[in-house]
Order: C-alpha cells, then sequence, then structure tokens
C-alpha cells in the first residue's frame, strides 16, 4: 500500500500479525522519530499503527521532511516505499 497524500497529510495504516509486533514497529518508529526530530501523528488498534505525516512549524503541509520519514518507516517495515 502507498503513502496517500490526503488533506495536507501523508496517510499510511500497516497491519501486523498481533500486538508484540505492532508496538515493537512503533518503538523503532519512535527512536527513528527522535533522531529525526520530526514525530509523527499515529494510532495503534492491536495489531495496526496508522500515520498521518505532515510539518507543523510549515502549516501543517507534506514537506520533504515528511517523504523522508515515510520512506524511513517503510523501511523499518519492510515495505516499499512510494509516495
Amino acid at each position: 500500500m502507498e503513502w496517500k497524500n490526503e488533506k495536507n497529510r501523508l496517510k499510511k495504516t500497516f497491519t501486523f500479525n498481533d500486538f508484540g509486533e505492532a508496538f515493537g514497529f512503533m518503538t523503532r518508529v519512535a527512536l527513528l522519530a527522535e533522531k529525526m526530530n520530526h514525530h509523527p501523528t499515529w494510532t495503534n488498534s492491536w495489531n495496526t499503527v496508522s500515520f498521518e505525516l505532515s510539518t507543523h512549524d510549515a502549516g501543517d503541509v507534506v514537506t520533504e521532511k515528511d517523504r523522508t520519514l515515510a520512506e524511513a518507516i517503510d523501511r523499518l517495515a519492510g515495505t516499499p516505499a512510494t509516495n
């Protein structure tokens, strides 16, 4: 599944086998986001993790920072990066 650009947000949902796998993925993303100093809006429900990416200090629009984070998230999930 590709990232969707909707209402100035890059959006994507990932599905895992169970909560532990989803939470492990979230932990890896959290460490990456902290290093990038670019933190996603995300939700988790059991085995799914959903993201909405935008750059707040650019007026809540999609910027290259969001595309870079999306590509990195895809790599962590083992999925191809597409925008």
